[in-house]
């Protein structure tokens, strides 16, 4: 968690000048859906080495604050994400929890009327906890590296400064996983990729109007 405050305050920080030049400036809050693919969904076997698998659809919520200029604009966000986990690589109740940071770059098209959609990209920092074996005591954890995110979606106005704020993001990342007495951890990372839907609401400043 301390790992995560710290990288959100450094995006905060090189981000600040941009907003002298924001004609707008916007913060919202998100549901999300997630949902995990490639070795990260599957289960253990000859065909998959992860240690981090077994991973189902899960759900939680994200924060993100935008600057806008123009039809380009930067932004940056955080997540949080429980996915759930098969019981032949997780406890009886075990969960996958994901957090961590983004910070990236956004295009909005000009466009008329109350749709406005958007393609964005940036680099992340996420970290993963979670159960492992048949055990409710055990757990891993993950380091904390940087990873990408692509994603697509529209800011619909309500009326006045609210939208709504549909998007598709696909998060991809390699970590390696930390487990307790263990000595001499494996070098090896492991492909913790989701897709996820997000639903939101974002408050936009007046500032030139919001694209």
């Amino acid at each position: 968690m301390t790992r995560t405050r710290f990288s959100a305050v450094v995006i905060l920080t090189l981000c600040a000048p941009l907003t002298l030049a924001a004609q707008s400036i916007s913060i919202g809050l998100r549901g999300t859906g997630g949902m995990p693919v490639g070795a990260f969904a599957e289960s253990a076997g000859a065909s998959n080495t992860a240690v981090v698998d077994g991973a189902k659809s899960g759900f939680g919520y994200g924060l993100d604050l935008g600057v806008s200029m123009g039809v380009f604009g930067v932004y940056v966000g955080f997540d949080h994400i429980n996915f759930d986990c098969e019981t032949v690589s997780c406890s009886s109740q075990g969960k996958y929890k994901l957090q961590g940071v983004a910070a990236g770059l956004k295009l909005s098209p000009a466009s008329q009327g109350r749709f406005h959609p958007y393609v964005k990209g940036g680099v992340t920092f996420n970290g993963l906890e979670g159960a492992y074996g048949s055990g409710a005591s055990t757990s891993l954890t993950t380091d904390r590296a940087p990873g990408y995110e692509v994603g697509v979606g529209a800011n619909v106005s309500l009326g006045g400064l609210i939208f709504l704020t549909p998007q598709l993001r696909y998060v991809g990342q390699n970590l390696k996983a930390k487990i307790p007495g263990v000595s001499a951890p494996s070098a090896k990372s492991d492909a913790i990729n989701y897709a996820t839907f997000d639903l939101g609401l974002s408050f936009a400043t007046p500032f030139g109007g919001r694209r």
